[in-house]
């Protein structure tokens, strides 16, 4: 049986909660094997609609586990909080499961990523302020705090210690901020060692073991392709790799293990955030897609900037996580145009270019050359096959699908758990 990746193939907030449910009931384990709070999942099921923040959307899915990785940044307050709100509303959570090696957001993260940004003035990149950049800073400098620490005291202090004996001296010297005290850092995280510890397991262990014993299990990114800190648009990324090889490292699951790479494919395309964004509509149709769409950030709560769908950056997710299917995501939203441009490629001064640059400078200076495609004003919403969309949709999403370099096997066309096109499957 097969192991799954899914992730995003734009800037983020594609779907990807949508389709991970979708699949949930299909699949024994969700995996989440990169970023942190940062990110955020609508899950609409029945009536009832979910905000994930932090973990796996299959925790939605009767009998599925859901599993945060190695790779994930845990923000333990945030954890905690939004288990306690899915238990009031009568969800199971108990069957969850924490990676040991995860590392831990600290209050100091928070404060120190906060205060940067503000420092950056017009350069500031645009994080969210909850700590995940530092965190994975301190990870890559050796002086990260995992959540195993929470249960040696003696090391936590330590590691405490060693981290903020330097943040202490920017924070005073640099930001004119207070000092923050070792033990009141200390005090906290241990507040949390208790209703964690029965969480948490040897998450690499566990999944390796579930993958040779015909399991399925389905890995889930957290942001986009575009947004990976090595091949996303630098430095307006985050800082992780939510491509494909992400959920390797992230999970430690090796590569001959993954059978299909699923990329979530926004039938427009949107970012939030600073940074370029060749097909961003400044207008009334911009407006009227971020309406319709309801393009507001699920863990920001920040407008959602939009523009055409960008059919070089789709090429480039394709080749960049060795795609083998998309799920292409809110056709719906698309229904009412008479004509919809697609960007087939770039112009970089005055040349034409299919794909993407891997220049910084020229991205930033890419202009959208379009492709009119006739649109549709018929619902498409009650759809349950490809045949029961209307032509020019059909047309629609062969195009994407020929310019994009992998086929749609998914078609959402609306919020809604069941309103979902299948055309291949994934499992």
């Amino acid at each position: 049986m097969p192991a799954l990746v899914l992730l995003g193939a734009q800037w983020g907030d594609e779907g990807k909660g949508k389709a991970t449910d979708l699949l949930g009931g299909s699949v024994d384990y969700v995996v989440r094997y990169q970023g942190g709070n940062n990110a955020g999942h609508t899950v609409v099921v029945g009536d009832q609609k979910y905000a994930l923040h932090l973990l796996p959307s299959g925790i939605l899915s009767p009998g599925c586990t859901p599993v945060i990785g190695n790779g994930v940044v845990v923000d333990p307050a945030v954890l905690l909080s939004e288990l306690s709100g899915l238990n009031e509303r009568g969800v199971d959570t108990s069957k969850l499961l924490l990676s040991g090696n995860a590392h831990l957001i600290t209050p100091y993260h928070t404060t120190v990523d906060k205060v940067s940004e503000r420092f950056l003035g017009k350069r500031k990149i645009g994080t969210t302020g909850r700590g995940i950049g530092p965190t994975y800073a301190d990870k890559i400098n050796r002086v990260g705090i995992r959540v195993q620490d929470l249960f040696d005291e003696s090391i936590l202090i330590q590691k405490v210690e060693a981290s903020l004996d330097f943040k202490n001296q920017v924070l005073a010297k640099l930001y004119n901020r207070r000092a923050i005290a070792v033990e009141q850092v200390v005090e906290e995280l241990l507040g949390y060692a208790d209703e964690l510890r029965g969480f948490v397991a040897d998450t690499t262990l566990v999944l390796n073991d579930a993958i040779d014993d015909g399991k399925v299990v389905l890995f889930e990114g957290g942001q986009g392709t575009l947004l990976d800190v090595d091949h996303g648009t630098y430095p307006f990324v985050t800082s992780s790799n939510p491509t494909a090889g992400g959920a390797c490292t992230g999970s430690g699951v090796g590569p001959t293990k993954i059978s299909r790479v699923i990329g979530i494919l926004k039938a427009y395309t949107t970012r939030v955030g600073a940074g370029p964004f060749p097909t961003e509509l400044l207008d009334d149709d911009g407006e009227a897609l971020r309406r319709i769409g309801g393009e507001r950030g699920v863990t920001t709560g920040r407008d959602r900037r939009c523009g055409w769908f960008d059919a070089v950056i789709a090429r480039y997710a394709t080749r960049v996580n060795g795609l083998t299917d998309f799920f292409l995501t809110k056709l719906d939203v698309l229904t009412g145009w008479e004509q919809i441009p697609v960007c087939v490629a770039y112009e970089i001064d005055g040349k034409r270019v299919e794909e993407l640059p891997y220049s910084q400078s020229d991205f930033h200076h890419a202009k959208p050359i379009y492709e009119m495609l006739p649109g549709w004003t018929e619902d498409i919403s009650k759809a349950k096959t490809f045949a029961d969309l209307p032509k020019n949709a059909q047309a629609y999403v062969k195009a994407l699908e020929e310019m994009s370099g992998a086929r749609i096997s998914a078609i959402g066309v609306g919020p809604g758990r069941t309103e979902t096109i299948q055309i291949n499957s994934f499992i």
